[in-house]
């Protein structure tokens, strides 16, 4: 084997920020290019090396700071949401049966054995003739055979538990069981029932030596406790230290639901099943290898029955299927001797024993469940951004570190060391810049980034007299210096795009349609969406395949709440749809969100907004002919006002003013000296005009102050929480009448004929879901939005479910209430969810129906000639209303 050759490198240059020797030859190539007419001395002695050395020296300085360890540059302060932990971003809710299986476990591990999720059997029958379906055979009696089909609804499941022997009574344990699954439900899916697994008592005799000096009444109780683990093996948890000291990396020991009490390796719940049968062998290697244990003289095995025939053989037993073994009490019978002598047991101690090593197992439990946090990396608290000018590292000559000049110098001297520092400063700030946005990396890559800037700027401020230099030092704005370069919407968009990219998510297309909508204010529009959508990505991610928790649900926990499926969080977020105080969407009734269309006479119309409080914001000063005409004008009012120059608002302070217009919001001051702010249309000039003022807000403010806050507030509101949309998702697994007895064809979804030719694709129950959006909004109207929208919504729908997607629906008081099929549809989910939640089915006809209801509405378009150049409003067949 030869030894390498191992030598030091001479050549210790690295080509970048930390090379010294690089930036210096570097600096003198560019002063060659620059000016090597004019200068031509590069040796150390010359003045401007030295500046050029020390520019470098404190550019290596930036360079050491950003190469340190990342989690010294990212170390959060305790009161900022820097990034998700692992514990918050890793886990999901339950997908696969073996996650189901954790759940229901770690509700209580030492009195939950194990369980098993098994599939509900329920057949649907198909009448092919009639279009027709039913859960009883018997209601298709007179159909023909050949158009009579079936189909097993899938999505329904039976929980059977293994229950500890220790629990005297289940009931409670149980109704957690419910409780977990309906918090952790995934969509079109439901529990039928839970079910206890089944026990077969075996009778185990047993005549055992032990040494003189075992305690045996321990033993007794350690071989009590071995057989019952046996017999019943409990689910081993894990601690997240011997989770790390097993192999396993972050991402699969979080992988799944996070649990309370500790880790659930996936192979072992996965080999972990009911025993098929018990070996004579295996109880006697448990009980040999206790210790005290010396040897098993005789021991035997049987059915508690006493029914030899139903065991192979002594040494074998089979246990039935869906059933457990258990000891035979008062029939097994273990006898203990020392030396050959018997002894007599004391079972009042072996009880003692048998609660000591249960409370030991509690124990052990709750010490595993304090380990279950992967914290960040430690970093070190550094301050980074603390920047020290270069002009104190001058030497002294020079005169232009702390020290100066002495006084004895000539005004000339020091004119010309005041001109040296203000030349220098130019550099100093730059280079304090950088410092300050190197200190701020951890907060533009927050996922909580509330800044309205992207550019940072301080004062550099140990300079000798630096008042001298900057012209009203202490007042100076400098930040001032940056905000003219500084695309804030832009460049803090970017930093959340590259933020949502790393959970490949991306708003691209998303943004661009805003844009179309809403013009420039959809940049800032977009980037609220992104910084809230990435603030709740830890629920909208973990959440995305669960539907929502009715099980014995209040009222208040069922509508007007964030009680909904994790697919409308998402959908709701990828859409820009405003999620509620409580950052997760919030189910209400859309068709009277924020809007008022209302008649003030019989064929006329005029419009309102208000806000989450139900306070009026604006109103409309005139009549239209149709309320989509009100809409059309309010919308381009919305329009407009959100794209108000809001920093030429903030300038109006005179309290003087008469009249005040920016863009189109015109403050007025009134001969009683009260003001109000208008909505106009600017192209009409003739203050009084009536068509010139189109909304306004009926409300007086005392100062100039009040009334341009007021303003501000405004179209704060139309930007961060004016929202007229919503979604709807109903699941039609919900829908299936239960109970045996006969329910007429209302309470059954209705088929097509057409789909049975096969008889799942006739079953309307099984994996399918109804999402209902209202098609009357500025953006759901709009064909290029709706398209996007329908395929996003595809998209993120798993991909074993089928949707029907429907834009339906009129706002309230715009149509006659029976025609208003989305406020129908409302009030009647409304119903069905409060009667799902108290496990009543009475108001499944009256949802059916309003669903049987439903009108997609489309755009409109207008005919054209073909010589016609302007085919704004395009038909498109099967998409718009001619």
């Amino acid at each position: 084997m030869s030894i390498p050759d191992l030598k030091i490198s001479k050549n210790i240059q690295t080509q970048d920020d930390l090379d010294f020797d690089f930036l210096r030859k570097k600096g003198i190539e560019y002063i060659e290019q620059l000016g090597g007419k004019l200068w031509t001395d590069f040796n150390t002695h010359d003045p401007g090396i030295t500046t050029l050395e020390l520019l470098c020296y404190a550019i290596t300085d930036l360079g050491l700071r950003i190469n340190m360890p990342i989690q010294d540059l990212l170390n959060p302060d305790e009161s900022s949401k820097q990034f998700f932990e692992a514990h918050e971003i890793m886990p999901n809710r339950a997908l696969t049966t073996l996650d189901y299986r954790k759940l229901f476990i770690d509700i209580d591990p030492l009195k939950i054995n194990n369980c098993f999720l098994k599939p509900f059997s329920q057949k649907l029958f198909i009448n092919c003739r009639d279009a027709k379906v039913s859960l009883l055979q018997k209601s298709f009696e007179a159909v023909p055979k050949e158009l009579l089909k079936e189909a097993n609804i899938r999505g329904l499941y039976t929980l059977w538990v293994d229950f500890s022997e220790d629990v005297p009574n289940t009931k409670s344990l149980e109704t957690e069981l419910w409780k977990t699954y309906h918090s952790n439900r995934n969509l079109c899916e439901d529990l039928v029932e839970i079910k206890a697994v089944g026990k077969q008592e075996i009778k185990v005799c047993a005549d055992i030596e032990l040494s003189p000096q075992a305690d045996e009444n321990l033993v007794n109780a350690q071989i009590l406790l071995a057989i019952d683990q046996y017999f019943s093996p409990k689910v081993k948890i894990h601690s997240l230290g011997a989770m790390l000291e097993k192999g396993f990396s972050t991402d699969e020991i979080f992988e799944g639901p996070l649990l309370k009490h500790g880790f659930i390796v996936d192979e072992e719940l996965r080999k972990n099943q009911l025993r098929s049968e018990v070996r004579l062998s295996d109880l006697m290697n448990l009980i040999l290898k206790i210790d005290g244990v010396l040897l098993i003289h005789d021991m035997s095995i049987s059915f508690c029955n006493g029914n030899a025939k139903e065991a192979d053989d002594l040494w074998n037993l089979c246990i039935k299927e869906g059933h457990k073994p258990i000891l035979c009490k008062g029939k097994s019978v273990f006898s203990f001797r020392k030396e050959n002598l018997p002894i007599n047991m004391d079972q009042n101690a072996i009880q003692s024993y048998r609660k000591i090593l249960m409370e030991d197992q509690v124990k052990n439990l709750d010490k595993i469940s304090k380990d279950l946090r992967l914290g960040y990396p430690a970093g070190k608290k550094v301050n980074i951004g603390n920047y020290h000018s270069i002009t104190n590292n001058f030497p002294e000559n020079y005169g232009v570190g702390i020290h100066g000049l002495s006084d004895n110098e000539t005004p000339a001297r020091h004119a010309q060391a005041k001109q040296l520092k203000a030349y220098l400063l130019f550099f100093d700030q730059i280079l304090a810049t950088y410092f300050k946005h190197l200190v701020n990396v951890k907060e533009q890559l927050s996922i909580s980034n509330d800044f309205s800037n992207s550019y940072f700027i301080q004062a550099v401020t140990d300079i000798k007299g630096i008042h001298e230099l900057v012209e009203d030092y202490d007042s100076f704005d400098w930040q001032e210096l940056v905000s003219k370069f500084d695309d804030q919407n832009l460049r803090n968009s970017k930093i959340k795009d590259h933020l949502i990219a790393r959970f490949s998510e991306n708003f691209g297309n998303y943004a661009f349609l805003m844009k179309s909508i809403y013009g420039k204010a959809s940049e800032e529009i977009v980037h609220n969406n992104k910084r809230s959508f990435l603030g709740n990505y830890d629920l909208m991610s973990s959440t995305r395949a669960t539907a929502f928790n009715y099980y014995k649900q209040s009222i208040g926990n069922i509508w007007n709440c964030t009680n909904v499926s994790g697919l409308e969080n998402r959908i709701a977020g990828l859409l820009g749809i405003k999620l509620s105080d409580s950052k997760a969407y919030k189910r209400e009734t859309i068709s009277e969100k924020f809007v008022e269309l209302y008649k003030v006479n019989d064929d006329q119309y005029r419009w309102r907004i208000r806000d989450a409080s139900n306070q009026i914001i604006l109103t409309a000063t005139e009549n239209y002919d149709t309320y989509h005409a009100a809409e059309k004008e309010m919308y381009q009012s919305i329009y407009k006002i959100i794209n108000s120059n809001r920093q030429e608002i903030k300038l109006i302070k005179n309290p003087n003013i008469k009249r005040k217009t920016v863009n189109v919001i015109e403050i007025v001051k009134s001969d009683s000296g009260k003001f109000s702010f208008n909505i106009i249309n600017p192209n009409i000039k003739p203050f009084s005009n009536p068509k010139r003022i189109i909304a306004r807000q009926f409300k007086y403010y005392d100062t100039i102050g009040e009334v341009r806050d007021a303003v501000l507030d405004s179209i704060e509101f139309f930007i961060e929480e004016f929202c007229d949309e919503g979604i709807h998702l109903l699941e039609h697994i919900l829908m299936l009448p239960h109970g045996q007895e006969q329910k007429d064809e209302s309470y059954y979804l209705p088929i097509c004929a057409d789909d049975c030719g096969q008889g799942c694709n006739a079953d309307p129950y099984t994996f399918r879901i109804s999402i209902v959006l209202p098609g009357y909004t500025q953006r759901f109207s709009d064909i290029n939005f709706r398209n996007f929208a329908e395929d996003l919504i595809r998209k993120e729908i798993p991909a074993h479910i089928l949707a029907k997607i429907c834009w339906v629906g009129h706002r309230k008081n715009t149509v006659k209430k029976k025609d208003n099929d989305l406020l129908q549809f409302e009030e009647k989910l409304r119903n069905f969810l409060i009667d799902k939640a108290a496990g009543k089915q009475d108001s499944i006809p009256e949802l059916i129906n309003a669903i049987q209801n439903l009108n997609n509405i489309y755009p409109k378009g207008q005919l054209h000639d073909c010589d016609t150049q302007d085919v704004n409003g395009k038909i498109i067949l099967g998409r718009t209303n001619i």
